[in-house]
């Protein structure tokens, strides 16, 4: 029998069916990590409007009472998370609050509050973004939320117990999202495939507290 059959037949003794979490489901990039994952997994899809359970991420009593509902799990990954896109000069608090209240602390939040339900050496899944550290026009807000959801994921990986690991995905613009190409003059769009197999990466993965940037 040769290596390659051997480690097949490992590979195949040693899978665990989890049950993943994915916040946001019935996104663009959440319903591609939904399929790349729901053959071998128990997939809990949970969105603001649709899915199999609901949640407001903007809200601590909605996300506790999202894992009071699920009960223990082994991973979370989170493809929502809305902010402010517009022009500095007009940026208002409140237009900046709106990242802060969902795409920041709507997922740490998932994590602060998650990290009590979560199975030891389960995973968490955020996601930030490339203007984090290549910014483009309009998006300050964005690129101040996506900085700090990606030094957070670095330090919260220092002190959660029990094995559990937290990684941020950092994508750029997405093939499968054409309305954004303007904003980003010059570069090229990346394929779903490689964005999905950052949160593969993440979820199966050995790592924590890093950023996996798809460029």
């Amino acid at each position: 029998m040769t290596f390659i059959q051997h480690w097949a037949i490992f590979a195949f003794q040693t899978t665990i069916i989890m049950k993943i979490i994915i916040i946001g489901a019935a996104g663009t990039i959440g319903r591609k990590v939904t399929a790349a994952l729901e053959k071998e997994h128990e997939i809990v899809r949970v969105g603001a409007k649709s899915g199999d359970l609901r949640a407001d991420i903007t809200s601590p009593a909605s996300i506790e009472d999202l894992f009071k509902k699920v009960g223990p799990f082994d991973a979370l990954t989170s493809t929502a998370g809305d902010a402010h896109f517009g022009p500095l000069n007009t940026m208002t608090d409140k237009d900046f609050r709106k990242g802060i209240d969902s795409k920041l602390m709507g997922q740490i939040n998932l994590v602060l509050i998650g990290q009590h339900y979560i199975r030891p050496k389960g995973s968490f899944t955020l996601t930030s973004g490339s203007v984090a550290d290549d910014p483009i026009r309009l998006g300050a807000s964005l690129s101040a939320i996506n900085g700090a959801l990606e030094s957070f994921g670095r330090a919260a990986a220092l002190e959660l117990d029990n094995g559990v690991r937290i990684n941020v995905v950092s994508p750029t613009m997405v093939e499968d999202s054409p309305a954004y190409f303007p904003f980003f003059p010059g570069q090229v769009p990346v394929t779903m495939e490689r964005v999905v197999n950052a949160y593969i990466r993440s979820l199966l993965g050995a790592g924590t507290g890093q950023v996996i940037a798809v460029r």
